[in-house]
């Protein structure tokens, strides 16, 4: 199960290289596009490791003072340190892995580059496919179809070095390459051009320096960025071998793989260096992570009760501005309040202080004969 999955992505890495080869029948030009594609692809987590190299520098300072101050329990300084670090928003583990990560990739690039291998990951019927097929032709069902001489490197050539071949092998005029196939009792080499004279090497060392070269700047610039004590010793033993590891493999390694590696060292220099003119200041950053505490705890469904309770108050605050609205259009004191009702007819006008009270005695008008105001005289009313 673990096997078919890695098989898928060597294949389609080699079908990747393929198709950019279609476009760009240039080898090495080919590896830079695909190293480019790679670590545009990697970028978030290159991002994210130089952040947080940037975020250890500066609360390297006060990790420094909660060990002096927690001297004798480290236990309690451990606890001390962990709640700087989760103020400060800073992962200490974060910057190691994006590093770890580019072995796998590294891999599979050795794999797919490294020929002769079995299974070819290139697809057949395209460019490149024919152009390694010309210097190690596959398969080998019987002895005679083993080449004898080597065959013509423009399809895999770039700055006059054959990116199949090896510094080892670069000026050798024997130089061969062998995956241990055996066919008839007879082992499998490819004759490969890597070169005749002592020039020939040049390109091939230039290119296995850089890669060492490259490879520890850029470890030295990684460093620099970190401060002392903040990184745990094991990553440090890891970037301090790494130049030297790398340095060997650019010996051993094809040429194709050592351009890779180079190109995407240069990548990451540049990368580092944009990167820490912008870092923040010690402020910004715990500000930061306040706010991304605050967005951690409110969270989905607290965020929505939030709206809707604003929502709730816009609708409140509506609803009371048209009853204001509705109170302003009904009738005042002169109409139906004191105008008709109390002062007027009812009230102070016929029955309150217009008849019984004002009426009569006050400021109200005579009190109207019964056949004035329409009514009848108690002494003709009808018995009940």
């Amino acid at each position: 199960m673990a096997f078919a999955p890695w098989q898928w992505l060597l294949d389609g890495l080699g079908w990747v290289i393929a198709q950019i080869y279609e476009v760009i029948p240039n080898y090495g030009v080919t590896i830079i596009v695909l190293t480019v594609v790679i670590r545009v692809i990697l970028l978030p987590l290159g991002i994210k490791q130089i952040r947080s190299m940037h975020h250890m520098q500066l609360v390297q300072p006060k990790v420094k003072q909660i060990q002096q101050r927690y001297k004798q329990n480290k236990t309690k300084q451990q606890e001390e340190i962990m709640k700087l670090y989760k103020e400060y928003g800073v992962n200490p583990f974060s910057g190691c892995w994006p590093t770890l990560l580019q072995f796998p990739i590294l891999i599979a690039m050795y794999s797919v580059l490294r020929l002769p291998q079995h299974p070819l990951h290139i697809p057949e019927g395209t460019d490149l496919h024919r152009v390694i097929q010309q210097q190690i032709p596959q398969p080998i069902e019987s002895a005679d179809q083993i080449p004898t001489e080597a065959g013509p490197p423009d399809g895999t050539s770039f700055l006059t070095m054959n990116l199949l071949c090896s510094a080892t092998q670069a000026g050798n005029a024997d130089a061969e390459l062998s995956d241990n196939v055996t066919v008839e009792g007879q082992k499998v080499v490819y004759p490969v051009d890597c070169g005749t004279e002592w020039v020939d090497r040049i390109p091939y060392y230039v290119f296995a320096v850089l890669m060492f070269g490259t490879t520890f700047y850029q470890q030295q610039q990684t460093q620099k960025a970190q401060p002392q004590g903040a990184v745990d010793p094991r990553q440090q033993t890891l970037m301090k071998l790494m130049p030297i590891m790398f340095g060997v493999f650019g010996i051993f390694f094809p040429a194709g793989l050592v351009l890779y590696w180079t190109t995407s060292n240069f990548w990451q220099i540049g990368q580092q260096y944009f990167m820490l003119k912008s870092r923040p200041t010690a402020e910004q950053l715990a500000q930061r992570a306040r706010e991304n505490e605050k967005s951690k705890k409110k969270g989905f469904l607290s965020s929505m009760s939030e709206r809707a309770q604003e929502e709730q108050k816009r609708r409140e605050q509506g609803s009371r501005g048209g009853t204001g609205q509705a109170r302003r259009s009904t009738p005042g004191k002169g109409q139906t309040g004191k105008g008709q009702t109390g002062k007027g007819q009812t009230g102070k006008g016929q029955t309150g202080k217009g008849q019984t009270g004002k009426g009569q005695t006050g400021k109200g008008k005579p009190r109207p004969k019964p056949e004035d105001s329409g009514g009848t005289d108690p002494g003709q009313r009808p018995e009940r």
